[in-house]
């Protein structure tokens, strides 16, 4: 197995920059194509699809479940019924 060493750049506005290949369906293409237009008549100018997908990242800042306190649980876990140990 032959393993592909991906470099990281540091930038000057203090951001790093990284390469990495994914495979996508086409569909999900057909999607970042749209997204780049949309941010193309926004910015007046051409987008890459490199650009769109970064935009996208940056701009949908999902909530991260593994950062919570150590003492919340998700309602799921929560909301579970407790079993007696009576049998």
């Amino acid at each position: 197995m032959s393993e592909r060493i991906t470099p990281m750049h540091a930038l000057p506005d203090g951001e790093a920059e990284i390469s990495l290949v994914v495979r996508l369906p086409w569909e999900d293409v057909a999607r970042l194509g749209q997204e780049a237009g949309r941010l193309a008549a926004q910015t007046q100018r051409p987008v890459t699809l490199d650009e769109a997908v970064s935009y996208r990242l940056r701009s949908a800042r999902p909530s991260a479940t593994h950062a919570k306190p150590a003492g919340e649980q998700p309602a799921a876990v929560s909301a579970l019924p407790r079993i007696s140990g009576t049998a």
